[in-house]
């Protein structure tokens, strides 16, 4: 999917096509992200940036997801574009455009700020498997390689189940935030042929070393990734090469 497999996990309000660009000396992938794209996720973001939450909330955000990938189509970068919605109509059309720009369209499966659940995004689309498989089949019917990042620890979710339901409805990859239950990347990875993101506390070679070993076929990197030249990006990205060069 993408070298070296270590990607940028989006940020609310602040993973865009400069963040992407700062740190695509050391990543394979950058999910920019994550974006509103229908009316009541829009309500929702607005209702977060009143306490202090930065969102993306551009007037046309299909427009601005077009803009930000021509922003990269120079850069050495796979891109992803993770979206939140709650209708399918948006989807299909944000998966459009990554199509046309070889990037990711990453469904976001994963929030869980009681705004967005309340609207039925991030865990509340988790829970809801049927329509998030409908947003899967929406999405590969248009041709991007389709992403959905979760979460563990998602109270009735069995994930390794709804990995195997969004697999047969066309994903590609999985992005597991793992909580504090790592082995869950090794039950995603029996359950499935997904290629699958490890994300949560990825800071050093121990961390990188035990997602691999359960599975992982990457990891990725959030907050620290607003600083590339950092040493917690530098020890991650040395950790994923040294783990990469044995295979090579």
């Amino acid at each position: 999917m993408f070298e070296p497999r270590l990607a940028l996990a989006s940020l609310s309000g602040e993973a865009d096509a400069a963040w992407a660009a700062a740190g695509a000396e050391l990543a394979g992938a950058a999910f920019i992200g994550g974006i509103a794209l229908d009316k009541p996720s829009r309500k929702a973001a607005r209702k977060l940036t009143e306490r202090d939450r930065n969102e993306f909330l551009p007037v046309d955000p299909l427009a601005f997801i077009t803009s930000q990938l021509s922003q990269l189509v120079d850069v050495p970068v796979r891109a992803g574009v993770n979206v939140r919605t709650t209708t399918v109509d948006p989807v299909q059309k944000a998966a459009a455009i990554c199509a046309d720009h070889g990037a990711i369209l990453e469904i976001n499966a994963h929030c869980r700020q009681p705004e967005l659940r309340a609207v039925g995004c991030g865990e509340r689309l988790l829970a809801d498997s049927d329509r998030l498989t409908t947003y899967v089949e929406a999405a590969a019917a248009e041709g991007p390689a389709v992403s959905v990042k979760v979460r563990a620890e998602v109270s009735g979710v069995d994930l390794p189940t709804v990995a195997a339901q969004i697999e047969r409805a066309g994903a590609d990859m999985i992005h597991v935030d793992a909580m504090d239950s790592e082995q869950v990347i090794k039950a995603v990875d029996e359950a499935t042929d997904l290629f699958i993101i490890a994300n949560n506390e990825v800071r050093d070679r121990q961390s990188v070393q035990e997602y691999f070993g359960y599975g992982a076929d990457a990891v990725s990197v959030g907050r620290p990734s607003r600083e590339p030249d950092g040493p917690v990006m530098q020890r991650v990205a040395s950790a994923v090469e040294a783990w990469e060069a044995p295979v090579r």
